[in-house]
């Protein structure tokens, strides 16, 4: 029941997340970063950005597991294809992506003077992303919603999480500093005393970590790990569970 419940109500929530993505598309662009630090402008995407940043202090990657739209397009896929993802073998791509990104962005913003307001609604209609005012908004769309796609279909279980999201990097290395500084965030635990090794931990895992490996080596720390908690509600034994401790 517990399994259940919870992950119902998380899944509702990343699926209601995705639907809404029409509207909340540019606020997580990457593009209008720049557009925006070229007119000295802190648009809505880098106030995301930065509060996704902040966040991974307390609560690692959560938001990838639990608000997340197209983690949750990503896992209505496993009704079609559930394929495992190569966890490891090619999570850099989103580091190659991500760091020009950032280092373009810090040299826009140096050579135009600097930010100079605040404009959360930047480039949208009415706060709206996707509309009929912007045409080229829905090519925007549906590009990003095909990308994502075809790769939950073909490199596996949120393979847009792996190996593209320009968002995931903030939120890992957020965390990364979180367990660095070793501050109170939300993290797993698990006695490696209660397995029995059912594997349904692994098996149920929508990022295809090997969660039993993790149980066993006495560490649930994995950069990819969006705490979704669904190692925690399968499991028969009680083996996982949410903390705020440090270990």
């Amino acid at each position: 029941m517990k399994s259940k419940k919870r992950q119902g109500i998380r899944r509702a929530i990343i699926f209601i997340s995705f639907l809404f993505f029409p509207v909340i598309l540019y606020y997580f662009s990457p593009y209008l970063i720049i557009m925006g630090a070229h007119e000295n402008v802190v648009s809505g995407s880098f106030a995301v950005f930065s509060v996704l940043f902040l966040s991974s202090l307390f609560a690692g990657r959560a938001f990838c597991g639990w608000v997340c739209g197209a983690g949750g397009m990503q896992e209505a896929c496993f009704m079609f294809r559930s394929k495992q993802a190569k966890v490891g073998k090619v999570d850099w791509i989103k580091y190659f992506i991500w760091v020009p990104w950032v280092s373009f962005i810090i040299i826009t913003a140096v050579m135009a003077g600097g930010f100079k307001r605040i404009d959360f609604f930047y480039k949208t209609t009415h706060g709206i992303s996707v509309n009929t005012e912007q045409l080229f908004s829905f090519g925007i769309y549906y590009g990003i919603t095909f990308l994502i796609l075809i790769l939950a279909l073909t490199a596996g279980k949120r393979g847009f999480c792996h190996y593209v999201c320009w968002m995931a990097p903030f939120m890992v290395i957020g965390t990364k500093i979180s367990n660095l500084l070793r501050l109170p965030a939300l993290r797993l635990k698990s006695d490696k005393e209660k397995c029995v090794d059912c594997k349904l931990c692994t098996k149920n895992c929508p990022m295809s970590l090997d969660v039993n490996g993790m149980v066993h080596k006495g560490s649930m720390i994995n950069s990819e790990c969006i705490l979704c908690g669904t190692c925690v509600d399968v499991c028969p034994k009680d083996v996982i569970d949410y903390t705020h401790r440090v270990k």
